[in-house]
């Protein structure tokens, strides 16, 4: 098993790089990993309804749709992924237990309670501390999953936060629960790079032929292009979202203003929009501008900007109906 410490914390190039050693590593691999501050989405999630928007914008987190199934999950440097990519004929393949045995044992050697609870979550005294998911592509499985060493909570709260009325519609949606951190546990202080050691020296230990790889040049190219032309974009992060049905609302000084949108693979199909505000233009124009656009602010607001908007909406400016479109 080839055993990878990556450095870089890109996400859209980690999530990448865990692709590739999934696809075109044929060798089994571990690796330990860390993404600056980020939010991950499950595959079959609709990226919208898991993330707050204006916190995830004024923060600059990234968002990154990753190949497994399961829940969003927030990353930033005080957070440490780890990934097993393994091939095996066997119909074991899908099994939680086995890829986080390894990080239990380290835990429990730190005199830390550690434990595997629920589907594919570890817990310290009924908290969560790690989230698990896996891929399988034929006779091939990806496992990875997160640590919370030692993040920011309300980060996590924050970027996570999302009203649920706002979206209906076919998706996994992440169900919250208690989370803690491995540090507030730790019987003496250790640092995340101290940590990170311990785990992978319990690797190479207790896996027969387990040795250590560093990316090739032509590795990190072909990652760099899997980046750039998948979990870079808009089309992999958000387009390939569910589809669902969206509507949210506000007063304004204008009066009482909704949106009501359909959309499919994050193109939206329909929209209404509907309240008691004053308007002298049929307001019909704004709503056709909005259909085929996908549900993104800055395709809306450059659709918008050939209308003056102050004929179709008195006293509600272009912000505020920006603002009530996610």
């Amino acid at each position: 098993m080839l055993c990878i410490k990556h450095i870089g914390t890109d996400p859209y190039f980690n999530i990448a790089t865990d692709e590739y050693i999934f696809k075109h590593i044929e060798e089994d691999c571990f690796m330990l990993w860390q993404n600056d501050n980020a939010i991950i989405v499950g595959k079959h999630q609709n990226t919208l309804a898991e993330i707050n928007l204006d916190y995830v914008g004024e923060k600059e987190i990234k968002v990154v749709r990753r190949l497994s199934g399961g829940g969003a999950v927030y990353h930033d440097l005080g957070n440490l992924n780890f990934t097993f990519t393994r091939t095996s004929d066997n119909e074991d393949m899908v099994d939680f237990r086995r890829y986080t045995k390894p990080i239990l044992e380290v835990l429990q050697n730190l005199g830390v309670d550690a434990k595997f609870e629920g589907r594919n979550d570890l817990t310290i005294d009924g908290k969560k501390f790690s989230g698990n998911a896996e891929h399988v592509f034929k006779n091939k499985v990806m496992h990875h999953g997160t640590l919370l060493f030692a993040s920011e909570m309300k980060d996590i709260s924050g970027a996570l936060k999302i009203n649920p009325l706002k979206y209906k519609g076919r998706g996994t949606k992440s169900i919250p629960k208690r989370v803690t951190n491995i540090s507030d546990h730790l019987k003496e202080p250790l640092s995340l790079h101290e940590f990170t050691d311990k785990i992978l020296s319990h690797i190479l230990d207790t896996f027969p032929q387990a040795k250590m790889y560093e990316f090739t040049k032509e590795d990190l190219a072909k990652i760099q292009t899997i980046r750039d032309e998948k979990y870079a974009t808009w089309e992999w992060n958000f387009g390939r979202s569910p589809d669902y049905n969206f509507q949210q609302g506000m007063r304004s000084e204008g009066g009482v203003i909704e949106v009501h949108l359909d959309v499919e693979k994050g193109i939206i199909k329909k929209a209404q929009i509907t309240g008691d505000f004053f308007h002298i233009k049929d307001i019909a124009p704004i709503e056709e501008a909005l259909v085929n656009l996908p549900h993104e602010e800055q395709a809306i607001k450059k659709a918008w900007s050939q209308f003056d908007m102050k004929h179709y909406f008195k006293d509600i400016t272009t912000e505020e109906l920006l603002s009530i479109m996610f």
